[in-house]
This record gives C-alpha cells, structure tokens and sequence, in this order.
C-alpha cells in the first residue's frame, strides 16, 4: 500500500511539473517575450483628479517585461538604444518604430497578434487593483536610484499582477493620441482612445523621473526626448 501510494505522489508531482512546463511554454513567444493574463474587471481611471469609471470587458495578454533590446534585435536587426545592453528595455524609440516592431512580429504568424495597450488598459493592469497613487520604490528604477540610465528588466519587485516595471525604468508607448480631456467623458467599456489627434500617449515614468511621475495615474505629454521610451506589447489569439 506504501509503495502505491509513493508512486501516485510521484506521478501527481510529475503531473504537475509538466503542466507547469507547459504553462511557462505556452506564455511565451519564439523570441522570449512573456506574457500576464490580465483579467477583466473594472477601475476608477484619474483624470485631473477627477475619477471615470472603467470597465475592462475582456481579459488580455501583457507583456510581463518591458521589451528588451535583445527582443528588439530578433526582430528589427537594429538596436537604437542609448543605454546598451541585451536585457536592458529597448529605448530611442518613437510610437512609429513601436508599429513597425509590431508589424515585423506579426509576420511571423504564430497563432497571435501583436499590438500596444490601450492607456485603458495599461493603468488598469499597473494598478493591479491599487488606488494608482501608490510609489513602491522596491518596484522601481527612477532618479532617486538608477544612477542615471536604465536597468535589466525584471530586477525590482513585480506588482501585484506579476508585471515588472510598470512605473520607472522607460516610459511605456500606448495605442491612443494623447487627449488631456478624453478620458473625463470617454466610454465606460474599453475605450479606445480619441479618433484622431497630433502626439501619442505614453504612460509610467522612467529612470530621471521624481516620484510624483511614477503615480500610475500620472499621464505623459510625450515630447522629442525618446531615449527613456520603450513599450510592452499586448499579445491577443487570432480569430481562427
């Protein structure tokens, strides 16, 4: 009976070791990148210190990393960062550069579509159910302990989501054209973003920050200094 039940303890952990192998497989892509699933649920969203409901009507894939130069490389051949180093975020790059990556990784056809978070849905995953108002500087390289350049990703603790970096190291591309206004009146389920408009949006602070810009409710005024921008991607299933 001892020797029975042993061997069912064994073939129960070897059951779990290879669901968890494949679970860690199958959350990331052929060039490394790592993906959260991210639940839907609903958030106050801060706008002028005005709150707007948001609901998040479907659950998503993020990047559990900001995406790294090496990433970057796999894909474009290239490497534009200032700060040079393969696990580091990718930097020096425009909302355009972002879409071209995009586009080159959606070339590759493995089963899903690439694309940036909406700032919808980027607050609503750095808040990890947080009040947005939160700046735990274990979690965070900005100027108070980055020494000046940005960091490895996935050295500080993650939130309580398993995200890394969502407040500090580079400052993260959204898909939406930056409105001050557009959040105060948008939709109250997955809005996109305003239809047209002159810059991109940008969202959680980078490595010259002050804290006050590492409040996730704090928005980016994107402007021609780019070498503390990077992004994440959303990773969704194609329609079969």
């Amino acid at each position: 009976m001892k020797c029975i039940k042993l061997l069912f303890s064994l073939f129960a952990i070897t059951i779990v070791i290879c669901l968890a192998s494949w679970s860690q497989k199958k959350s990331t892509n052929s060039i490394g990148m790592k993906f959260v699933v991210i639940n839907s649920g609903k958030f106050e969203m801060s706008v002028n210190r005005e709150a707007h409901a948001i609901r998040i009507t479907k659950r998503f894939q993020l990047g559990k990393y900001e995406v790294t130069q090496a990433q970057w490389k796999a894909v474009m051949d290239t490497n534009p960062s200032q700060f040079k180093g393969p696990d580091l975020p990718v930097e020096n790059v425009t909302w355009n550069d972002a879409q071209e990556f995009l586009r080159k990784l959606n070339e590759k056809n493995d089963g899903y579509s690439y694309r940036l978070p909406t700032e919808a849905e980027w607050e609503y995953a750095a808040r990890a159910g947080g009040d947005g108002w939160k700046v735990d500087t274990a979690q965070i390289w900005f100027g108070g302990n980055s020494e000046g350049h940005t960091h490895a990703v996935g050295k500080k603790k993650p939130n309580a989501w398993g995200l890394y970096d969502m407040q500090g190291n580079v400052w993260e591309w959204c898909q939406d054209w930056y409105d001050a206004e557009y959040y105060k009146n948008s939709p109250s389920e997955d809005p996109q973003g305003p239809p047209s408009g002159t810059i991109r949006e940008y969202r959680g602070g980078d490595w010259s920050c002050n804290l006050f810009y590492l409040q996730v409710i704090v928005r980016g005024t994107p402007n021609l200094q780019v070498n503390s921008v990077g992004f994440r991607c959303v990773r969704e299933t194609k329609a079969p």
